[in-house]
């Protein structure tokens, strides 16, 4: 399992969570993301982009006031 923090990326952390999953984790591993809430849209996004690309959202939540934690399998090779 590993922790990544994309607040410093503010609205552009899309590209590269999937990048870490895609590079950074292993088949089957857990990574868990932290960004900026902003207006709540990043929450869906980010979810809908972890499922486009097959990969398994495990959890998400509110992490403090301005911040939100998701925790994602890898998804195994095809």
């Amino acid at each position: 399992m590993k922790r990544y923090d994309l607040r410093p990326l503010k609205d552009n952390f899309y590209d590269r969570m999937i990048e870490l999953l895609d590079n950074d984790l292993k088949p089957n591993e857990v990574g868990i993301f932290i960004f900026e809430i902003g207006d709540f849209s990043s929450v869906q996004k980010s979810a809908d982009i972890v499922k486009e690309k097959g990969h398994t959202l495990m959890n998400s939540l509110k992490f403090n006031e301005a911040d939100w934690t998701i925790a994602v399998k890898r998804k195994e090779i095809d």
